[in-house]
């Protein structure tokens, strides 16, 4: 059979099997030799819910879908043009994703009649029963291919078994024209400690590249070229590394110490666990016994002079809410980096949502409104978590920062950036007085407090909980109640005059303007560009501050007829533009299903709109 080699714009591939598989790996060694090829990627790892789930049924599959490109790669792709499917479980979870015409690639030697039974099948023709006859299905008996390879390494056969995923990659490979030698290079550096595996795991790789490309199976291969990128030096990224790294150089441009006090939740975790490999950059870790000592030790930590972190996902915000309004009414600096996900409660822990937006605008007991502001992309975790650092400290209020789970587990190349491109962060600190020390004093320009380091003489001071003077007297006078709670709603309202405006991509007057938030994005950009080249005037704005809104929200929303809000939640990005600005009317597109938006429903919900 002839086999030609294509050239595409761009690829989508999606690895799937049973939690034990090592697709999270194989996904990731993907992503990565093609990112260090010079492609765009993004990726989106899938986690099952279970800790472990029985092998084989649906319920622990685990995905890794990779999208590469030649260019403005923003997503991980709608659906794959190849899907990997390690036994019929995952084929079952995923045949939804495959591209109709595609490539599915099935280890044979998995699909018995037992594990056919186990993932659900009815019959014993799984390609029959889910309709997938117009597909390039390519069976390849992966684990009897991998036990021949490895026949002779010395390895047990359980070991050997687990080798199969680092087979299918070379097939990958082969078909996608990837280089062998970056894969080759980790495989050395990661069992440097156990150099008998070494030359096992290369030579399976090579084995599964040589197995596809003699196999008749396989017909056309394809390239996709470098992306043309601007200079510099990249790595690939995830949003949990991102925003570690976003908050050390906070850290190190304000020459504040960083004190994190953490409690692990899944998908947060990463980011403690990042930040704990730090302490030569002055960074402080300490995973407490719960959320509730995590944000205390934390606002303990902002009192005494450091840059005061916690990290957490939706329901470890509800537990700091209390905390919280004590950082808020103390006007102590304090970052909180929410990595949603799936809720109420447990909710699905592993699979991403927006759903935490009404807690972190609303969630706390008084009138306590804090700043909000969310990430855009993997990588752009990196400036929102400096930034989120940088209004903290330089206006004394606690900052809460929405990530998402498909931020922070999903990841893309990252130009590494010099940090004379960011700007100084400058803390309000007093360390001398003239007369008796006012700890709640404002500039009155930006109405922030000063920040006065505990051990300074002359500016002892309480702060705490108990509404207080702004000499720092405690007081239950109504009228200084009052002027208090408007002071610090005013401090947060001049955050306004310095964040800055809200951008539009595309029209800036037209028919429908699509607004989003969060991780939304690259989903809501692209499907943009798709319906400008298709002659639709249409427009996107990104609100990367949600709390306060820019100065020019309404300016911005009354060019346009219509105003249609996406999100991952039932709405409340949409109730809450209602709330601050009523005069204009908000269409909704929404999805709570755990999952990320799908280009081509954004699409479709824009043709709709009547």
């Amino acid at each position: 059979m002839e086999r030609k080699v294509v050239d595409v714009q761009d690829v989508v591939i999606r690895f799937t099997g049973d939690s034990g598989d090592g697709m999270q790996l194989t996904g990731t060694l993907f992503a990565d030799a093609s990112a260090l090829y010079g492609n765009e990627i993004s990726t989106f790892p899938d986690y099952p819910a279970e800790i472990r789930a029985p092998q084989g049924t649906v319920s622990g599959v685990s995905g890794f879908q990779v999208h590469i490109g030649q260019k403005d790669v923003k997503t991980p792709g709608d659906l794959a043009d190849v899907l990997v499917s390690m036994n019929p479980a995952a084929l079952m979870a995923n045949a939804k994703f495959a591209k109709p015409g595609g490539s599915i690639i099935l280890d044979q030697d998995s699909f018995d009649e037992q594990g056919l039974e186990k993932a659900g099948f009815k019959t014993l023709d799984p390609i029959e029963e889910l309709n997938l006859k117009d597909y390039n299905v390519i069976w390849a008996p992966i684990t009897s291919l991998t036990k021949e390879s490895l026949k002779d390494s010395g390895m047990d056969m359980k070991s050997i078994v687990r080798c199969k995923n680092i087979f299918t990659l070379g097939m990958c490979y082969f078909m996608f024209g990837r280089p062998l030698h970056f894969t080759e290079e980790y495989l050395k550096k990661k069992f440097a400690k156990k150099p008998n595996l070494i030359e096992p795991n290369i030579k399976v790789l090579n084995d599964g590249y040589n197995y596809a490309h003699n196999t008749h199976a396989i017909g056309n291969t394809y390239t996709v070229a470098p992306a043309k990128v601007e200079k510099g030096v990249y790595r690939s990224i995830n949003g949990n590394q991102a925003t570690a790294w976003g908050l050390i150089a906070a850290s190190e441009k304000s020459g504040r110490p960083m004190f994190v006090g953490s409690y692990p939740i899944t998908p947060a975790t990463a980011i403690l666990e990042e930040l704990a490999i730090h302490k030569n950059l002055n960074v402080k870790t300490m995973q407490c016994e719960d959320e509730i000592s995590g944000i205390c030790t934390s606002i303990g930590a902002a009192y005494a002079g450091n840059m005061a972190v916690t990290t957490t996902s939706g329901p470890g915000l509800s537990l700091k809410s209390e905390a919280l309004g004590l950082a808020f009414i103390a006007e102590l600096p304090l970052v909180i980096v929410d990595v949603q996900r799936s809720g109420p409660s447990t909710g699905i822990p592993t699979k991403t949502e927006q759903t935490d937006l009404a807690q972190a605008l609303y969630g706390r007991n008084g009138e306590c409104p804090v700043m909000v502001m969310a990430a855009r992309t993997p990588s752009d975790c990196f400036r929102a978590a400096f930034y989120a650092a940088k209004y903290a400290m330089e206006h004394m209020m606690p900052v809460i920062f929405l990530s998402e789970g498909y931020l922070g587990n999903g990841s893309e190349p990252w130009k590494i950036p010099s940090m004379s491109d960011y700007p100084s962060i400058t803390p309000p600190i007093i360390t001398e007085c003239n007369g008796k020390f006012k700890p709640f004093e404002r500039d009155p320009e930006t109405f922030v407090r000063r920040w006065a380091i505990p051990g300074t003489p002359g500016l002892e001071h309480r702060v705490g909980g108990l509404e207080k003077t702004p000499g720092g007297a405690v007081s239950s006078d109504p009228e200084v109640h009052e002027m208090m709670v408007k002071n610090r709603a005013e401090k947060l309202r001049k955050l306004s005059e310095v964040i800055p405006p809200l951008e539009v991509i595309g029209k800036e007057k037209g028919d429908v303007l699509l607004v989003g938030w969060g991780g939304t994005y690259g989903h809501l950009y692209t499907a943009v560009n798709q319906l400008l080249d298709e002659g639709m005037k249409v427009g996107f704005a990104q609100f990367d501050y949600i709390n306060p809104l820019p100065k020019n929200t309404a300016e911005i929303f009354k060019n346009y007829k219509k105003i249609l809000v996406c999100e991952l939640n039932s709405g409340q990005f949409a109730d809450y533009l209602r709330a601050k600005l009523p005069e204009f009317k908000y269409e909704q597109f929404n999805k709570v299903q755990g999952q990320p938006f799908m280009v081509h429903e954004i699409v479709e919900a824009v043709k709709n709109l009547k």
